[in-house]
């Protein structure tokens, strides 16, 4: 029998077990493949498993009501594409194109911030870059101390995910200071576990020493604070956590946008 005489059904069940890549690609195949690729229900399957709530999460009621609007494979894409600000605005969602995983960035307002909301240390600024109406700027502490979390259940099953700092430094280099002295410690953990030693690294380097961050496409820098895997997502809350403590080393001129937890592809 010819697979292209197949029902339209039959095809998108046996594209269920493909990517959304490959499915796209079948649809040049033939018009009933065609047809399969642009299904709801094929893309239904490559869309998370509680995609309704998390789209409801949506900051913005007419952005929920959009959503709701868009065909599966519509939204598919537009999740890829456009990043969600879920809850109060300070937190995103996004889908990895490639694979369907979920991926979030949880913003500096979203972040526990030893001293966050006392002006003498920290401030809260716009930053015409960032996905948020907020960013966090240091203005000087000795103890630095940054705290995220989110829920296993949240992510994608059976992935390896990393988390990475999203930050930049104040331009004015006689502002920075404490970081070209003293690295900061990163760790990623399950709350409640052996918690392991975690990575030191330097957020403002010497000039030609070894840099242990990137630059982002959307113009802010990332290091990676470490990665964990999510089996079944039934293991509690994830730790992102950040410290550095000295007592004669000031620290400032820090910008911290989020922690973004994507999978890791490589």
């Amino acid at each position: 029998m010819d697979i292209n005489q197949l029902p339209v059904e039959c095809i998108a069940t046996i594209l269920a077990f493909t990517s959304p890549k490959d499915a796209c690609r079948s649809a040049t195949v033939s018009p009933a493949f065609r047809s399969a690729a642009d299904s709801e229900a094929l893309w239904t399957t490559f869309l998370p498993s509680d995609y309704r709530q998390i789209i409801s999460q949506a900051s913005s009621p007419s952005t929920t009501s959009f959503l709701n609007s868009l065909s599966k494979k519509a939204l598919y894409f537009h999740l890829c594409d456009r990043l969600l600000l879920i809850g109060s605005g300070n937190s995103s969602f996004a889908l990895e194109k490639e694979s369907g995983k979920k991926c979030y960035m949880i913003g500096a307002r979203d972040l526990e911030i030893i001293w966050g909301n006392s002006t003498q240390y920290w401030t809260w600024n716009s930053n015409p870059i960032s996905r948020f109406s907020e960013v966090a700027e240091l203005q000087t502490v000795w103890w630095l101390e940054i705290k995220g979390r989110i829920e296993a259940r949240n992510l994608s099953p059976q992935t390896n995910y990393a988390a990475y700092l999203v930050f930049k430094l104040v331009e004015d280099r006689y502002q920075r200071r404490g970081f070209r002295e003293r690295p900061v410690l990163l760790r990623v953990y399950f709350e409640g576990a052996e918690v392991e030693e975690g990575k030191m690294a330097i957020l403002d380097p010497r000039e030609g020493s070894l840099v242990a961050f990137e630059e982002r496409a959307d113009g802010w820098m990332e290091i990676e604070m470490g990665e964990i895997f999510n089996e079944l997502g039934d293991d509690g809350s994830i730790i992102f956590h950040l410290k550095e403590f000295h007592d004669f080393i000031t620290k400032s001129g820090l910008i911290v946008e989020g922690i973004e937890i994507r999978p890791k592809t490589d």
